[in-house]
């Protein structure tokens, strides 16, 4: 079976991808220096135990596992990490994803599959977003997402580096098995810190600003389940590998919730309420992000199975009161 180097493939989408992955028929290589990733997570194929800012450990995978592909997740995300700490986010993801390109094209693997992100949009009032919307990121994490995707296009141009970038939007649920799901220290993200509210493992669930300008006046967003947004990316594999021409899709189901919509749907789910204070806006949140365009579909014959709130909710609940990692 062909390898696939998966690079943060320890954490919450790349675990993820590298299930589907080895169902797929590859053998999926995780590449991850374990500071948020967890080895309990890494149960489809090889670990290896390196750093993307470490050259040598890059190359050492590459001539170990000759890959044919590269799927990279590997990334600093938290926007508002990223305000604070601008120069962590530039160091750890332009600096981690230049070592791993030019790594990929010395072991002459030119196959590259990117995590990109609709931040690279920034915030423009009353758009739905397509692949063509004006990339104008209002935070250091969506700027250092868009400068990777303008190094593959120039390392195409002088290395026929072949890449598919998926540009996320927001990611929730849970692979339905139970073998992997979502579980970071600390918690950043909405569906997990509400369930855990919800189960009192926190006092209550923070809403980061009630004073944005749609309905309720909480930002809506864009969500996409987890298993959903990997099938893509296989999609996106077989692209590449069927030699078709580097491409950019976004990734979402279309469909805008707001956090007040997102609790109103997760009370219906659990059946339990969720304890709730309200706080300040959070520096270089968008008011609403919300994917319109239909390329992965018509491109790639992407279909969404399990991307309902509703449905979303009900796996990450599942997994949240059955899997955790330990280490």
């Amino acid at each position: 079976m062909a390898n696939v180097l998966v690079t943060g493939g320890a954490g919450y989408i790349g675990s993820h991808a590298c299930k589907a992955l080895a169902a797929a028929g590859f053998t999926p290589v995780t590449f991850d220096n374990f500071v948020t990733g967890w080895r309990d997570a890494v149960k489809f194929g090889p670990m290896v135990e390196g750093d993307l800012l470490n050259c040598t450990d890059v190359d050492a995978a590459f001539a170990e596992y000759k890959p044919v592909a590269v799927m990279h997740f590997a990334a600093l995300s938290q926007v508002g990490d990223s305000m604070t700490q601008p120069g962590l986010y530039w160091r750890n993801n332009v600096q981690g994803s230049l070592n791993l390109i030019e790594a990929a094209i010395a072991a002459n693997c030119k196959n590259f599959v990117f995590s990109s992100t609709c931040a690279t949009y920034g915030d423009h009032d009353n758009v739905v977003f397509d692949e063509d919307t004006a990339q104008l990121p209002i935070n250091a994490y969506g700027a250092s997402k868009r400068a990777i995707e303008e190094m593959l296009r120039d390392f195409e141009g002088a290395h026929g580096l072949k890449h598919v970038i998926f540009r996320y939007f927001n990611v929730a649920g849970a692979d339905p098995d139970g073998e992997v799901g979502e579980f970071h220290q600390p918690e950043t993200h909405l569906v997990p810190l509400m369930l855990d509210a919800i189960d009192g493992k926190r006092d209550a669930l923070t809403i980061f600003g009630t004073d944005y300008d749609t309905p309720d006046g909480t930002c809506i967003r864009d969500y996409v389940h987890v298993c959903d947004l990997i099938d893509a990316h296989v999609l996106g594999l077989n692209w590449l590998l069927d030699g078709k021409p580097s491409r950019v899709f976004n990734l979402g189901s279309g469909a805008g919730f707001s956090v007040r919509e997102v609790i109103d749907r997760s009370r219906e789910v659990t059946n339990r309420a969720v304890p709730i204070k309200e706080g300040a806006r959070r520096p270089g949140d968008c008011t609403k992000l919300v994917s319109g365009s239909t390329r992965a579909a018509a491109e790639l014959g992407w279909v969404p199975k399990r991307s309902t709130m509703s449905q979303m909710i009900s796996d990450a609940w599942r997994w949240h009161q059955t899997g955790h990692y330990n280490s």
